[in-house]
């Protein structure tokens, strides 16, 4: 049991990537501590955890920093410390960029960036404290490519690369561990709740997330990486061939890449 009784908090848990890791977590016998903007739904997934699972639930809006500040100390307060941070809360993006309003942008980058920036350091005290912990980043292979009607979205996911790269060599001598992961294609709702150009929902299951990795597979390969303090891995399917086409032959993935359907 590689997470026996450490203490997880999960922003973004309510669906998706998130639930499916607060799952995984539980059977590892963690204790855990959900949060997202949505209490029925965080009741929901507490519900199906494992009997005899330690959860907490807090509502928690990322882009609201100063709740953050309020929340993050009543996630530590629950049990007393936080062994792994994951920062799951995101939302992903369908629009042209000469369509978004700049407004879109914005709440993008707040939620998907800044908010992940602010729960890791309204945490990053305790873990510096106690001298140990691990903060895990959940960005995607956009973080590490760009593709029509995600602009907004992958510069936030670029920029979680740059802040986490920082931050992992500053706290190295504290004992804290930084993973990124990029998920490819997960067979969640992120494409259904991205957002449209005037920020309304996309309402559309794209066939790649439809024909995606399974959200529990998933989970299973991440607590594998994050066990073993891995730096940045990728999981998912053919799409990860992306990023290494980006390294050594960007030329033709930029060629690959005006050519695709990207819905």
């Amino acid at each position: 049991m590689k997470f026996e009784r450490k203490v997880v908090w999960i922003t973004g848990a309510s669906s998706g990537i998130g639930e499916y890791l607060a799952y995984a977590f539980a059977k590892e016998g963690a204790r855990l501590i959900l949060s997202s903007r949505k209490m029925p739904e965080l009741e929901r997934v507490k519900k199906q955890c494992p009997s005899g699972t330690d959860v907490a639930i807090l509502t928690l809006d990322v882009s609201d920093f100063e709740q953050v500040k309020i929340v993050a100390k009543q996630a530590i307060d629950a049990f007393g410390t936080i062994d792994v941070l994951i920062n799951n809360a995101g939302i992903s993006q369908r629009a042209f960029v000469k369509d978004t309003m700049l407004d879109v942008d914005q709440k993008i980058m707040n939620v998907n960036y800044m908010g992940t920036v602010a729960v890791t350091k309204a945490v990053l005290p305790q873990m510096i404290k106690q001298q140990s912990g691990k903060i895990v980043a959940i960005s995607s292979v956009t973080g590490k490519i760009g593709t029509p009607k995600r602009s907004a979205y992958a510069a936030s996911k670029h920029a979680l690369h740059g802040f986490f790269d920082c931050l992992r060599a500053e706290v190295h001598n504290d004992n804290i561990q930084v993973t990124v992961i990029c998920p490819g294609y997960v067979h969640t709702n992120v494409s259904v709740n991205a957002l449209t150009g005037d920020g309304s929902k996309n309402n559309i299951m794209s066939k790649d997330s439809e024909s995606g990795l399974k959200p529990d597979e998933f989970a299973k390969k991440a607590l594998s990486v994050i066990h073993k303090g891995k730096e940045e891995v990728y999981i998912g399917g053919k799409e990860i061939m992306a990023i290494y086409l980006k390294r050594f032959v960007p030329g033709v993935l930029s060629r690959i890449i005006r050519k695709i359907d990207v819905r």
